[in-house]
């Protein structure tokens, strides 16, 4: 019996690795997180681009509640859980989650297969890699994320933006997701310390309502689901390279 996470990137249907989409091809079922039952999340919108069959379940978890670990977040993801180990003692075989994004990288996947071994420790879990938000903006913007000796640091705006702040003293690259209400805030962070000129905003990416464009550019609160890319200051091709050949 398996539990698979399978990352379907930022929402852009071709974005999805060739062995996610053979795992959910041939997963005995594929399940997504839903906010709602009677909608289609991004995942499963993905999901259903890239697979012929229609073993599909909708899970519903408490995505947009605030506020950490709260009574309705445990609540759905105990729930979910309770589905998940049901079918598999029932049915057995492969069961796949699929998320936005890569299941490593603050995805609901890691709740739901802590919760799931709890109830079944007998199960294997694993992971299938997925493209990233920042990868994605970084390549639709044309941002070169890294070089050389360059470090990275991400981390999502619910942490504050003092995170933020103590990120761009540190860290040569910064990306920061889940902008959403604390937009000005960012936007003000970036001016103040002379960032903002560089900065890229991206929100639905690969999705018709894209957006794409200089961090300078956006006003108020953006939608919760927004990444924005703080490239560092560069002198030039190959400023960032040491002696010891780093490439």
């Amino acid at each position: 019996m398996r539990l698979v996470g399978v990352g379907m990137g930022p929402g852009d249907p071709e974005l999805v690795t060739v062995k996610g989409v053979r795992v959910l091809q041939e997963a005995d079922l594929v399940v997504v997180p839903v906010m709602e039952a009677a909608e289609q999340g991004r995942a499963e919108a993905t999901a259903r681009a890239n697979v012929r069959h229609d073993r599909l379940l909708r899970l519903v978890f408490a995505l947009d509640d605030r506020g950490g670990a709260t009574v309705a977040r445990f609540a759905a993801w105990e729930a979910a859980a309770d589905t998940v180990a049901t079918r598999l003692r029932e049915h057995g075989g492969t069961i796949a989650f699929a998320t936005i994004g890569d299941p490593n990288v603050y995805s609901t996947f890691t709740y739901l297969a802590d919760a799931v071994r709890e109830r079944m420790p007998e199960v294997v879990v694993e992971t299938v890699p997925g493209i990233t938000a920042m990868q994605d903006l970084a390549s639709r913007s044309g941002t070169v994320l890294c070089e050389g000796t360059e470090s990275l640091a991400l981390l999502p705006l619910t942490a504050g933006v003092a995170a933020l702040e103590g990120a761009l003293a540190h860290f040569d690259t910064v990306v920061a997701y889940k902008g959403g209400r604390h937009m000005p805030a960012v936007l003000e962070v970036l001016r103040a310390q002379g960032r903002i000129d560089d900065a890229v905003f991206g929100a639905a990416l690969g999705l018709p309502d894209e957006q794409v464009r200089p961090a300078a550019e956006v006003e108020g609160e953006a939608a919760y689901l927004s990444t924005v890319l703080v490239p560092p200051r560069r002198g030039g091709r190959a400023s960032k390279l040491t002696d010891t050949g780093t490439t």
